[in-house]
């Protein structure tokens, strides 16, 4: 019989994470590492746990992520999205509570653009009179 493998992606800046969920003793790979080693903030290690320990799925599953682009805050917040997404697709009784906590929304914001005419999306260069 086949492993049940629930998959899902989760995005956030401009770093996507695709994550990969199967029963197990709890043990996180992020792209081939082990997540101590590829996260070396005690900070990001926590954002990518919190859905897990809010629905208390700790220890119960082997995860697998695969993220690229954009640095390791983003890509973080990526993986917590996609973990969320991937626990809704095997428990759906699990959404309200991820949904309450804003784990399955996807953060909007963005880096904005550099206009021209100034010296970065909205700092202009010093006024001189004379």
């Amino acid at each position: 019989m086949a492993e049940i493998k629930y998959t899902a992606t989760g995005r956030r800046k401009t770093s996507v994470a695709q994550i990969k969920v199967v029963p197990g003793s709890g043990k996180i790979t992020v792209n081939s590492k082990p997540v101590d080693t590829y996260f070396p903030r005690e900070v990001l290690r926590m954002i990518i746990r919190q859905p897990l320990e809010l629905v208390g799925a700790t220890g119960k599953h082997d995860i697998s992520i695969k993220v690229t682009g954009g640095g390791l805050s983003g890509q973080a917040g990526a993986v917590r999205h996609g973990i969320s997404r991937a626990l809704t697709k095997m428990d759906a009784d699990l959404r309200g509570k991820l949904k309450k906590e804003g784990f399955l929304t996807r953060d909007p914001r963005e880096k904005e653009r550099q206009k021209y005419g100034l010296a970065g999306a909205r700092k202009r260069f010093q006024f001189s009179k004379r």
